[in-house]
């Protein structure tokens, strides 16, 4: 087998990896060793940081069936590296089974679909496999998988459960018996133990993990350096703050690995009761289930400890640990397309298509509905880190690196100061030769009213639905039935929408209790009955009697069979049955497009379409109703078998409900503030079309002059390529409650050569999720220009909602996302910034979570996370200025073969580093959100000017410091005899002369020019730090700021004082020499000029010229030759370019792919599409999706 073999595991999945197979090899090793004791170490934590490199330099490549260890490396864009040691899992003693057949079954992969005839099944595997050690197999364990040897695949692969490749039909027929003991316990051998175990590292591992972090090795060696070079308190000063860091991440690290495992350890061990073969219960631990066993779902309820599929009863289900919803959820038994009357098709089963069938491990079972004799019964199909909640614990405790552009900046910013130490090193060296980084709406709908059908037309709306007339009609009926709502500690509980509708007819749902359902042959249904006052009275004959007059007239319908609302389906139906009647109804409510469909078409009123319409344009939520009753042949048995297809069909239209979701109060202000900032807002959303048109008419994020294009798009049909209608939605009269945004046009043609002359309008794209998907598979080249002025993504899927945002991400969008974690969380983790507006545990899917329910946490957090970035530049600038003026006070003292002192670097680097990088960060945001954008990255036009001008300018002044005082009639080489100040004829008497008797100074700090030095730079820290710490427009000005105004004017106060007035025992510390009172002023001038030209060429020259002539910037932040947003990356190419070449770079290619599609666009006739025309895909070249152009006449 080839060596030098490369396969790949987890394929097409998000966690795709390279493998490789490598043997340990000895001399690689005793050589390793020998490199490590040569090399004190340093050697062994380059292998320790470094897997790749510790694999290769200590093994040799081998086959990957026959390897010791493996490498793997992620197939993503970060390329990672991990290693992991090939173990064996040996069967020789399993008491039970056949280990020669039972290990070739195992080793050749084929443990992944386990049924139940086991010795058919072992014959099989024994017949086909084989393998030269039957009693071990093969595996390596890598972020809490397990990963076998696969004969078949001749790979690893995971240990998969009954979740992929098992049939619907199998999992009644081969697995709804239970598990013999034998096969139970084989699988717990090769499954586990059923648990999601998060280890709390111990205090001595996690220290030595933080100790062997690079950075902390980098300060050792500080430590070492300075301390050989005398600087001990200096190197004690590293010390301590190493070890409070140290500290300090220790106790957040396992404060947070504490908190995950008491989260995960919650109800993770509980008792729970199987079924085996022999129709015996056996009560286990739950840490003992493995996939096949058939768990026994208590009354009383539990929380999952598995995934496992419901066969059997039904349950009601707290989802939000998933779902980020409270809302209880109603599972039903899974299907069997054995028994159906009209098989649905043996289907292969999936948790996530048969989510409302499947009971994730985690959620809490609050109910359960059963038959007597008969237990509710779920299959287990997925254990431990396998499950729902395993995945997401695996994705918390393995998190992806993140790659932001601040942190790649963050190290090209390091590697320069690096290049700049080098030089200095390079300097110092030669001189010591020579000299020595649907939340718009209100969270309730309320019911506007009812429009009926009768004779197949409609009739007119009604508001009271609560009437004695309607009482008993159909229409109410399916209102009263169809429907998931439970009673949860006799509260009735369930979906806002349902809620809304059975509160608005005003009838009781009643549920049998435990003892009455235990009474009866059969499943208690739920019943509901209209209220008394609603029933028409009754009044007594004549003759009647009054013992039967006063028997009520009982109208009740219990709800028979449930079928759940699914949002791949868009309707939920029932069966109930009237109380007396002899046959059953069946009810069906969803939207309005698809209830018609499976209407029969002569009960469709022919203005369906258009009074649908009507009511959306307004922005209603409409919900159409349908009907029909059941033959008499189906009995209550038949019906809890049926397949859904079977009763959703041939309906009777009913009618339609029309709800109205009022805006927030808050939200046309929000979106006013993003329109105004020029951040482009999009609506994706579940509700019909023109129901998202309207809303967002109404809230501004389109205006009343905006054309709306439709965009309908129909797949291939009958030998026709897929194609494109595009409809002009008309423009309504914009609502009373719309708000009016005051925001610039975008252009979309040119009629003159000037970019200033623009004839404009302003047009949206509106689609629904199936056009959606169309496009993205037939129209590639045009899904970027709709991405452009897509606004409205109507009756959208979660899996679509997620494509969307990967489809603006394509286009260089930097996208944000807000939503409320039920089918939002696959595109909150897509996106770059997601808001859960959900303070569940499903808020784990996104960064960010609003503790209000509603898009104004939007904007502040754009506003917050502009004042982070532009605090973090700020801090690094500072530390960028910090290192360079003080490398160039050491360079500059280093030609006289002289430094600063130890107190004088732990006074600068403690006193006032510390001190001003820790308050200068604690600007709050500006309080408003503002059209400019911030630099994206430190590698920045502005950003690198600001650093250069300000570097140029503390050099500069340090510079006419250090040798002007040289210029000076008084100066002279220092000698501790030295006494410029004239002391022994005064009465002033400098502490350094008295303490330079008496001390000889071995490393030449005191003399004129360090002193100088010293003052000068110590001001400069303080002057760059007030002139990076700008305010307005992304932060609070520095003097509302005060802690930072506080210690900056500490700190002023203090310097001046020890440089104006001298203070005998200071002098002394910081190892400062007399100079005379003129030179004192001097300095003080030298500052004073500093800080001028400083803050000048910081606050004017750059942000109110450079900014504004160079970049190109207008009022609000545009560039002025397009309107649509500039990306982050703007301004970035303009920090690599000199400034001749950045005047000229107006007219070049923008870099971002939207920006350069408006500017094609601009200059395209035939864009925006016209109305009433077709766009077809080409037939021939359907891989690169072009597209043409017909005019329909």
């Amino acid at each position: 087998m080839d060596k030098e073999e490369r396969k790949t595991i987890n394929q097409g999945q998000e966690d795709e990896m390279e493998i490789y197979g490598y043997n340990l090899c000895r001399w690689k090793l005793a050589i390793v060793s020998l490199g490590v004791v040569c090399t004190g170490g340093f050697l062994l934590l380059l292998l320790y940081w470094m897997p790749e490199w510790r694999v290769k330099a200590t093994c040799i490549r081998a086959a990957v069936r026959d390897c010791e260890v493996v490498l793997l490396r992620t197939t993503d864009e970060f390329r990672m590296w991990f290693c992991a040691k090939i173990r064996f899992l040996s069967l020789e003693t399993h008491p039970f089974l056949n280990p020669k057949s039972m290990t070739n079954k195992v080793a050749n992969g084929h443990a992944v679909h386990l049924t139940e005839n086991l010795a058919e099944e072992n014959r099989h595997e024994m017949n086909k496999y084989s393998q030269t050690q039957p009693q071990q197999v093969r595996y390596f364990t890598h972020h809490s998988v397990k990963y076998f040897w696969n004969d078949t695949l001749h790979n690893f692969d995971f240990l998969k459960g009954l979740d992929e490749g098992v049939s619907c039909t199998s999992i009644y027929e081969k697995h709804s018996a239970g598990l013999t003991k034998g096969m139970h316990a084989y699988r717990k051998l090769l499954y586990g133990v059923n648990e999601i175990t998060v280890k709390v590292p111990s205090v001595f591992k996690l220290l030595i993990k933080e100790v062997l972090n690079p950075f902390y090795i980098f300060q050792l060696f500080s430590v070492i350096l300075w301390s050989t070079d005398e600087y001990y308190y200096y190197a004690l000063a590293i010390v301590i703050m190493s070890i409070v860091s140290i500290v300090s991440s220790l106790y957040s690290i396992r404060k947070q690995y504490i908190m995950l495992h008491d989260m995960v350890a919650a109800h993770s061990t509980v008792r729970v009761s199987v079924c085996r073969v022999n129709e015996e219960i056996e009560e286990i631990f739950s840490t003992d289930l493995v996939p096949g066993d058939v768990m026994v779902i208590p009354l009383n309820g539990t929380v999952m400890p598995c995934d496992a599929v419901l066969i059997n009863g039904t349950c009601i289900v707290n989802e939000s640990m998933l779902t980020g919803e409270s809302v209880p959820v109603t599972k039903t038994n899974l299907p069997n397309p054995s028994v159906d009357i009209k098989g649905m098709g043996d289907e292969f089963y999936s948790p996530e298509i048969h989510k409302r069938h499947t009971l994730f491990c985690g959620t809490t079972v609050i109910q359960t509905r059963f038959y007597t004799g008969e237990l509710v019964k779920a299959v287990v199909v997925r254990t431990g880190f396998s499950t729902s909640k395993g995945q997401l614990v695996r994705s918390i405790l393995y998190p992806k690196p993140t790659d932001f552009k601040l942190y790649r900046d963050a190290y090209l910013f390091l590697l320069c100061l690096v290049a700049v130490a080098g030089i200095g090193f390079i300097y110092t060296i030669i001189n010591s030769i020579l000299n020595e980084t649907g939340t718009l709406t209100e969270d309730g709908l309320d019911l506007w009213g009812i429009q009926r059908v009768e004779n197949t037309r409609f009739l007119l709306p009604e508001e009271n639905v609560c009437n004695e007339i309607l009482v008993k009609s159909q229409f109410v009926a399916c209102m009263a039935t169809c429907h998931s709502l439970t009673k949860i500690e006799g509260v009735l509980s369930g979906d806002p929408l349902d809620l809304k509708m059975f509160e608005a007819i005003g009838w009781i749902l009643e549920e049998a209790t435990e003892e009455e359902t235990a009474l009866h042959n059969r499943i208690m249904p739920t019943v509901v009955r209209p209220a008394k006052q609603l029933l028409p009275e009754s009044t007594p004959a004549g003759n009647q009697e009054m013992e039967l007059f006063e028997l009520p007239a009982i109208y009740e319908i219990g709800i028979v069979r449930q079928f759940p609302f699914s949002s791949a389906l868009q309707r939920m139906s029932v069966v109930a049955r009237v109380l007396g009647d002899k046959k059953m109804d069946a009810y069906m409510k969803g939207a309005p497009e698809v209830i018609a469909s499976l209407c029969k078409p002569e009960t469709v009123p022919v203005d369906f379409e258009k009074v649908l319409e009507d009511y959306t344009k307004q922005g209603f939520r409409v919900i159409a109703l349908a009907h029909r009753k059941l033959e008499s042949k189906l009995t209550w048995h038949k019906v809890q078998n049926i397949s859904r297809d079977v009763i959703e069909n041939n309906m009777d239209f009913m009618g339609l409900i029309v709800m109205q979701n009022k805006l927030k109060q808050e939200t046309p202000a929000v979106l006013e503030d993003l329109h105004k900032a020029n951040i482009r807002t999009v609506m994706v959303t579940g509700d019909n079309m023109l129901t998202a048109v309207s809303v967002a008419r109404d809230c501004g994020m389109i205006l009343p002059q905006d054309k709306v294009i439709i965009a309908e798009a129909l797949p291939p049909k009958d030998g026709k390529v897929a194609k494109i209608n595009w409809h002009y939605a008309d423009t309504l009269t914009q609502c009373s409650n719309s708000s009016a945004i005051d925001s610039e046009a975008i252009p979309i043609k040119l009629v003159h050569d000037s970019l200033e002359d623009l004839q404009v309008t302003r047009y949206h794209f509106a689609m629904n999720g199936k056009s959606f998907s169309v496009i993205l598979e037939h129209f590639q080249d045009l899904a970027p220009k709709l991405m452009l002025h897509g606004t409205v993504f109507a009756r959208m899927a979660p899996d679509q909602k997620t494509q969307l945002i990967e489809a603006l991400q394509n286009v260089d969008y930097f996208v944000g996302m807000c939503g409320d974690g039920a089918n939002d969380c696959g595109a909150l983790k897509r996106a770059h910034g997601g808001i859960s507006l959900s303070e569940l545990e499903a808020s784990v899917a996104s960064p960010f979570t609003s503790k209000t329910p509603s898009i104004s946490c939007v904007p502040n957090l754009i506003r917050e996370g502009r004042a982070a970035l532009m605090t973090s530049f700020c801090v690094f600038k500072f530390m960028a200025l910090y290192s360079i003026i003080q490398y160039f006070s050491v360079t500059l003292l280093y030609s006289i073969l002289s430094n600063l002192g130890d107190f004088q670097f732990l006074f600068i680097d403690l006193a006032i580093i510390l001190v001003v990088v820790f308050t200068m960060s604690l600007n709050p945001a500006w309080k408003e959100l503002v059209a400019q954008r911030p630099p994206s990255g430190l590698i920045s036009g502005a950003l690198l000017f600001s650093v250069l001008s300000q570097i140029i300018i503390c050099i500069g002044f340090q510079s006419l410091g250090f040798f002007w005082v040289k210029q000076q009639p008084w100066y002279e080489v220092w000698q501790p005899q030295s006494d410029a100040c004239n002391t022994t004829r005064s009465l002033y008497w400098n502490s350094s002369h008295l303490y330079n008797e008496s001390n000889v100074d071995t490393h030449n700090i005191q003399n004129y020019e360090n002193t100088t030095v010293f003052f000068i730079s110590s001001f400069q820290y303080l002057i760059v730090a007030i002139a990076f710490s700008k305010g307005k427009p992304f932060r609070q000005p520095c003097y509302k700021n005060y802690f930072f105004v506080v210690s900056v004017m500490i700190l002023y106060v203090f310097i001046l004082l020890i440089m104006l007035h001298p203070v005998a025992s200071i002098d002394q510390v910081l190892q400062i020499v007399c100079v005379p009172y003129q030179w004192r002023i001097t300095m003080l001038m030298i500052v004073l000029v500093n800080a001028l030209v400083s803050i000048m060429v910081e606050n004017f020259f750059l942000d109110m010229v450079l900014w504004k002539v160079v970049f190109n910037r207008d009022k609000q932040g545009e560039y002025r030759f397009t309107s649509t947003q500039p990306p982050q990356e703007s301004v970035d190419r303009w920090g690599k370019c000199c400034l001749s070449w950045a005047l000229r770079c107006r007219k070049k290619i923008p870099k971002a792919k939207y920006m350069y599609l408006a500017q094609e666009l601009l200059v395209d006739p035939e864009w925006p599409p016209k109305p009433q025309t077709t766009t077809e895909a080409k037939a021939l070249v359907k891989e690169n999706g072009s597209c043409q152009i017909i005019t329909i006449t």
